[in-house]
């Protein structure tokens, strides 16, 4: 066989020699940082929503309300933010929830009552416990969870008449269940909460929407879930325009500069620039990126830093190229990435990451919780080996430590 190939190629070849060809050098193969695989968040809000659900399951309905009463009144939550009232109140509702939105999925099923009997059960134990708030609570959120069931996310051309029927019924049920209780009266941040939540079943104008989550951002000002939502609403799409999501934002900011300095104005347009482009080209990028900073000083815990990070480096970046004005203000945010995980991450995690490629959507439904922390991780990791690829290209290992990412020579 050599003389042949030498004939043949002018020289002679040692198959000997000959090995399997590499596989291709990844970035990411020359990273080293911990990897939260069940961050203590995420185990904490689970723990949560699954003691909420026993407690309902055994129909201890008094130790339930006891419960979320305590947390609201505390304001405790959980270290990403949750709040731990929201998810008693969620696990107390999510047998019922699940029934229906899994028949509505099944276009099949002609049984009704998985849609009826779960909520007939319910306002069986409002009318046991009339003068109870927060019983009033689980069951005015479950009217409002199956409204959205019935809703659904599409345009209101393509939902089906019936639907929207649905879906009107269980909102004006929910409004009637809580109009005895003000959460501003009663110092209730998860009772005002759901008053914000009933404003999409309502026909109200715009400054009352502006109204209803300030008065809920003053009871409950260390918790941003509350600012994101307002900054959301405010959009045209729902109540409001992109004047008011300005103006809010900046007064919201105004409001809560002892706790977030310019952060308010940040955490009302986080979600809101990520989805609609015309406020993305109408956002103040110095003050969001000051915000940016303010926050991580207020919340250096990993939690914030990584949902901070993953907005700028995957969020953000999902819209680029359709409006020009919003691309240059997305790519000078997406810029505040470099900082955020040279200067202060320490460890990744990934279910972080993958809702950020999503928009950080909380009604997605995840069908494998090991799939989606997989692409997650990956992201992160592509993500930072880009960020690191002149130091690695040069002959670097990048390991990250408690005080930061190290250099050291391979």
């Amino acid at each position: 066989m050599p003389d042949l190939t030498a004939r043949l190629f002018g020289r002679a070849v040692d198959f000997s020699a000959q090995t399997e060809p590499r596989p291709p050098i990844r970035l990411e193969d020359f990273l080293s940082i911990p990897i939260a695989e069940h961050g203590q968040d995420e185990d904490i809000r689970a723990r949560l929503r699954a003691h909420g659900q026993f407690l309902a399951r055994q129909e201890r309905w008094q130790d339930l309300s006891d419960e979320i009463r305590a947390a609201d009144a505390t304001r405790e939550a959980t270290p990403g933010g949750t709040p731990v009232a929201d998810l008693l109140a969620f696990g107390a509702r999510s047998d019922v929830v699940l029934a229906v939105e899994e028949a509505l999925m099944d276009s099949h099923r002609t049984d009704q009552a998985p849609l009826i009997n779960g909520i007939r059960a319910l306002e069986f134990v409002r009318q046991d416990h009339a003068d109870d708030p927060y019983i009033a609570l689980i069951v005015a959120l479950t009217h409002i969870d199956l409204a959205w069931a019935w809703r659904g996310t599409g345009w209101d051309t393509i939902v089906p008449r019936l639907h929207r029927e649905k879906c009107a019924a269980h909102f004006d049920r929910a409004i009637e269940i809580l109009s005895p209780w003000c959460g501003v009266r009663m110092d209730s941040p998860v009772l005002q909460s759901a008053c914000c939540a009933l404003l999409a079943g309502r026909r109200t104008p715009q400054r009352r929407v502006a109204d209803c989550y300030e008065a809920l951002i003053d009871l409950d000002p260390y918790n941003p879930r509350h600012m994101r939502a307002l900054g959301n609403h405010l959009l045209p799409r729902w109540f409001g325009s992109y004047a008011e999501l300005e103006l809010e934002a900046r007064r919201t900011a105004a409001r809560t500069q002892d706790i977030w300095g310019a952060g308010g104005y940040t955490w009302v347009s986080l979600d809101a620039i990520a989805q609609d482009e015309e406020a993305c080209a109408r956002v103040d990028v110095d003050f969001f990126v000051d915000g940016l900073r303010d926050i991580v000083r207020a919340r250096p815990e990993q939690e914030t830093i990584n949902m901070l990070a993953s907005y700028c480096a995957v969020t953000l970046r999902g819209n680029l190229g359709l409006h020009e004005e919003a691309d240059l203000n997305r790519i000078r945010i997406c810029n505040a990435a470099d900082w955020l995980i040279r200067d202060h991450l320490t460890e990744v995690h990934p279910m972080i990451w993958a809702h950020a490629a999503d928009g950080f959507d909380n009604n997605m439904r995840v069908s494998s919780p090991s799939r989606f922390a997989a692409r997650g991780r990956a992201d992160a990791l592509q993500v930072i080996a880009n960020l690191f690829r002149d130091e690695i290209r040069e002959g670097n290992r990048v390991v990250f430590t408690p005080e930061g990412p190290q250099l050291h020579g391979a």
